[in-house]
């Protein structure tokens, strides 16, 4: 079945010299290509920064759909399958320069905006880009193979926004510039490890699924198909190496996750037999931030601290606001 897949859906010789003019920016409209390549890069950022600083997902998403990142990319992993380096070289140099000013548009935006605006601890739209894990690999390695398909059959090319959506390029970079203006250099870091994932992750996957769709040409010489080699073997060393980084921080959040339901389970018997339930809780590292709202006297706060360390085998540092119930009734009984 797969076999009868790849020979129907295999890639037409004819629509490769398009491809290579659309992707590499080619030809007689060569730079007005590159022209709308910058606006749409350029705009793309601005919607992408003043949509993560405001957490808003709805404009994240229209930043990716506009974000034309994917195209260079894509232009990289094709000229690698056809063992261009020309082209691979000229493709890789625009990724470069495209991420180089993403970063800094991305700071120059963030710059008249007060630290105290941008919520580094709660902000969804950060949070997610500045923890990667091992599953923002595998997205991206589905969402490269799917690009691959699309871009090159024309008859298909109307899931690519789709694609763009689920592949994450503009926003972690945003993420990036922001947290560099503000000296959030974890951050920084974290949001950057994203952005390679996916870019090497698009080139090994994506470059798959290009030779596996029959991009491969027969008047390739050995000295082409030698480099082809050694540009995928980097780019699976740089996915393996990639890999390690994100296997620790899924472990840890994954540790984290555990750690937090023990302390949440603990707080939930402190406060049994009380009128208070917990609406918010959250711990980081070795402190403890929680609301709970209620009726009635609170118990000891130090019996919670000391089962928590008891527990743990550390101390834990808490912060607990309380939000008091008044309970009315109309007409009230002494009306009646």
């Amino acid at each position: 079945m797969l076999e009868e897949f790849i020979r129907v859906n295999k890639f037409d010789q004819a629509y490769l010299p398009i491809l290579q003019k659309k992707l590499c920016f080619e030809g007689e409209c060569a730079g007005n290509g590159i022209l709308n390549y910058g606006v749409l890069l350029t705009l793309a950022t601005i919607i992408s920064t003043y949509g993560v600083i405001a957490g808003s997902t709805a404009t994240v998403i229209g930043a990716m759909i506009i974000a034309p990142l994917m195209t260079p990319i894509m232009a990289t992993t094709l000229a690698i399958v056809l063992g261009d380096t020309h082209r691979a070289g000229k493709s890789l140099i625009m990724v470069t320069i495209s991420t180089v000013f993403v970063i800094l548009l991305a700071a120059l935006l963030t710059c008249s905006i007060s630290p105290l605006a941008i919520d580094f601890q709660g902000n969804p739209e950060i949070l997610s880009r500045t923890a990667p894990d091992m599953f923002a690999l595998y997205v991206a390695l589905a969402s490269g193979a799917a690009g691959a398909f699309a871009v090159s059959r024309e008859s298909v090319s109307d899931s690519l926004p789709g694609v763009a959506i689920a592949i994450s390029l503009v926003p972690p970079l945003s993420v990036v510039g922001i947290s560099l203006s503000k000296f959030q250099w974890g951050d920084a870091s974290g949001s950057f490890l994203l952005f390679l994932t996916n870019l090497f992750a698009i080139l090994v996957s994506g470059g798959a699924v290009f030779w596996i769709s029959g991009i491969n040409p027969g008047w390739m010489d050995k000295s082409r198909s030698k480099k082809r080699k050694q540009a995928f073997t980097i780019a699976v060393i740089c996915v393996a190496l990639i890999s390690v980084p994100l296997f620790i921080s899924g472990y840890e959040t994954l540790e984290q996750a555990y750690y937090s339901k023990e302390a949440q389970d603990i707080t939930k018997n402190w406060l049994s037999g009380s009128g208070y339930e917990i609406t918010t809780f959250d711990l980081r590292k070795q402190n403890l931030t929680f609301h709970i709202i209620g009726t009635g006297e609170i118990p000891d706060l130090e019996y919670l601290h000391l089962a928590l360390d008891e527990h743990f085998k550390k101390p834990i540092a808490i912060e607990m606001r309380a939000i008091p119930i008044n309970i009315l009734h109309y007409p009230s009984d002494t009306g009646q």
